[in-house]
């Protein structure tokens, strides 16, 4: 018997799943903003920010998508907003002349801490309902859906 024989019901599971991450995203997205608005950024800005904290050096603006799945014209439109705050700044790129490196400034790093500070209270919120192996589970396979989604066809 094949792993399809019910291919109806697995496809009728991965297609209620992605739904409900595109729902999710959405959420995410304006919660992002409601949380950050106070310190003066919004979801897109923290992502940004984020993407060159947790890598833990500078980043090209296609690293930054590719680290936060976003576009690179939408990340370069993030950085040119947080450029006029003082909150990131380019480097030159001794890889590539014309993609230079976005680094945090003082008060990027600072703006993304206090970003992650108030995450992480709604973090836990958010996981008080489900246990730890649930978040981790779904996790596994949000990561294995973009794997196959990003293997070439």
């Amino acid at each position: 018997m094949s792993q399809w024989t019910s291919s109806r019901s697995k496809v009728d599971a991965v297609t209620d799943l992605v739904l409900a991450i595109f729902r999710v995203h959405d959420a995410l997205m304006r919660r992002g903003d409601e949380l950050v608005a106070p310190i003066g950024l919004t979801s897109a800005r923290w992502q940004v920010l984020g993407a060159v904290a947790l890598a833990g050096e500078p980043l090209s603006v296609p690293a930054i998508g590719k680290a936060m799945g976003l576009s690179r014209q939408g990340v370069q439109k993030q950085i040119d907003l947080l450029r006029g705050e003082n909150l990131v700044t380019l480097q030159e790129n001794p890889s590539h002349q014309r993609s230079p490196l976005v680094a945090l400034t003082r008060g990027g790093r600072a703006a993304y801490e206090r970003a992650s500070g108030i995450w992480e209270v709604e973090a836990r919120l958010l996981g008080q309902d489900h246990p730890l192996a649930e978040f981790e589970a779904a996790r596994r396979v949000v990561a294995s859906l973009v794997t196959s989604l990003d293997r070439p066809k």
